[in-house]
C-alpha cells in the first residue's frame, strides 16, 4: 500500500468548523453508537467533513477527535489509512475516479485514464489550472458488468467510452455535472444485457398477464362450482340440503375480478385529478432529494411538467392519489409523504430537511 500524507502544511487551512445542517448531521451519527463508543463515528464524521470541504484537512481531523474525545494520532490512523479520504485538494467541480481492477482494464480504462491525462492534468492527484477538475486511479468501483466506468464524488457513469468520458468532463468543467445522467452511457438498463433483455423482457406486461390468468381462473371458480352443485345437490339431496358455497364464491369472485381490473387501470393525462405542470424553468429542483423519486421517477415527473419541490408541496389527496396511480406505487407517496418532504426542501432545502426529519435525505 502506497504512503498516504497530510497535504503540506502551507496549505492547510487554520481551522475548521462543521457548518450548522452538517453540525446536526454530525450529532445524528454520534447517537448511533453506545455510549463509550462514540469514537466508532469517525469514519463517517471524516467523511461529512471532506463532503462538505472537498478534501480532508489536519484541522477537520483534529476537529473531529475533539469532537469525540480520542487522540489525534487515531484520527490520523483511520485518514491515512482509508484511500476514500482525500488527504489532498481535489477539484471543486469534479474528482474523477477510474476505475483500474482487471474487468474495466480489459474494457479500456486506460483509455480512459488518457482522457484524463490529456484534459486535467498528466499526473494523478493535481487539479487542473482553475482547480476545478482532478484525477486518480482506483480500485474496484463494483459495477464490473458495465465497465469501464468512473466515480465523480458519489456517483458512477458506466458503460463509457473516450469519448463520453470526455463529454462528462467537458460538462462538469462548465458547471453543468448534475445534467449529466448518471448510471449507463449506452442506454443499457442498469447491469440488464447490453442486447437487451432475453427473459421477462417486459416487466408491465408479464405482470398484467398474471393478472389476468389470476382473474379469470377466479372468475371461472363459480361457473364450475355452478355446474357441480346439481350434481352434488342430487348426491346429497336424501341427507342433506343443496350447498351455498358456489353463491359465496360467485359473490367472492366479482369483487377479485373487478380488483384485478383496476389493479391494471393506469390514471389518464386526461384526469382532472392530474396535478397541473408547467414549462422546464430556468432553475430545477433536484426531486431526487424526495426520498422515493429516483432518477427514473424523476425524468417521469419532468415529462408531467413537475420540476419544483413547491409543485409537489402544494398536492392535494387527489393529485397525490392520481401520481401514486400512475407511478404504480401502491400507497407509496403517502407513505413516504412527499408533501412534506417538498415543503422542508422548498422552504430551507438539504437544512430545513435535517432540521425536520433529523436526517439528510437519501
Amino acid at each position: 500500500m502506497t504512503v498516504r500524507r497530510l497535504a503540506a502544511a502551507e496549505i492547510q487551512p487554520a481551522s475548521f468548523a462543521f457548518n450548522r445542517a452538517n453540525t446536526a448531521v454530525a450529532k445524528q451519527w454520534v447517537k448511533k453508537y453506545p455510549k463509550g463508543r462514540q469514537q466508532s463515528a469517525i469514519i463517517p464524521l471524516l467523511m461529512l467533513a471532506q463532503e462538505q470541504e472537498g478534501w480532508v484537512t489536519k484541522a477537520a481531523i483534529e476537529t473531529v477527535c475533539d469532537m469525540l474525545e480520542m487522540p489525534y494520532i487515531r484520527g490520523l490512523e483511520v485518514a491515512t489509512f482509508y484511500t476514500q479520504y482525500q488527504l489532498n485538494p481535489v477539484g471543486t467541480r469534479a474528482h474523477i475516479q477510474v476505475c483500474g481492477t482487471t474487468p474495466c482494464m480489459l474494457r479500456g480504462a486506460e483509455e480512459l485514464m488518457d482522457v484524463c491525462r490529456s484534459k486535467i492534468h498528466h499526473d494523478q492527484f493535481h487539479t487542473n489550472e482553475d482547480g476545478t477538475l482532478s484525477w486518480e486511479e482506483v480500485e474496484c468501483l463494483g459495477a464490473c458488468v458495465n465497465a469501464p466506468m468512473v466515480m465523480v464524488f458519489k456517483d458512477t457513469y458506466e458503460d463509457l467510452t473516450p469519448e463520453r468520458l470526455g463529454e462528462i468532463i467537458d460538462a462538469f468543467e462548465a458547471g453543468k455535472g448534475a445534467s449529466v445522467p448518471t448510471g449507463p452511457q449506452n442506454g443499457r438498463f442498469r447491469s440488464a444485457p447490453v442486447s437487451g433483455f432475453s427473459a421477462l423482457a417486459d416487466e408491465k406486461a408479464v405482470l398484467k398477464t398474471t393478472r389476468d390468468r389470476e382473474a379469470k381462473a377466479a372468475a371461472k371458480a363459480p361457473k364450475e362450482a355452478a355446474a357441480a352443485a346439481p350434481v352434488a345437490e342430487k348426491a346429497a339431496s336424501v341427507s342433506a340440503p343443496a350447498p351455498k358455497a358456489p353463491a359465496k364464491a360467485k359473490a367472492a369472485a366479482k369483487p377479485a375480478a373487478k380488483k384485478a381490473e383496476a389493479v391494471q387501470a393506469k390514471p389518464s393525462l386526461e384526469d382532472k385529478n392530474r396535478p397541473a405542470g408547467i414549462a422546464r424553468p430556468t432553475a430545477v429542483d433536484d426531486l431526487k432529494l424526495i426520498s422515493g423519486v429516483g432518477p427514473k421517477n424523476e425524468k417521469i415527473l419532468h415529462e408531467l411538467g413537475i420540476f419544483t419541490f413547491a409543485q409537489v408541496a402544494a398536492w392535494k389527496k387527489a393529485e397525490r392519489d392520481w401520481v401514486d396511480g400512475y407511478l404504480n406505487f401502491h400507497g407509496r407517496v403517502e407513505r413516504e409523504d412527499w408533501v412534506k418532504q417538498a415543503k422542508a426542501l422548498a422552504k430551507g432545502g438539504v437544512a430545513e430537511y435535517i432540521r425536520v426529519f433529523g436526517k439528510k435525505p437519501v
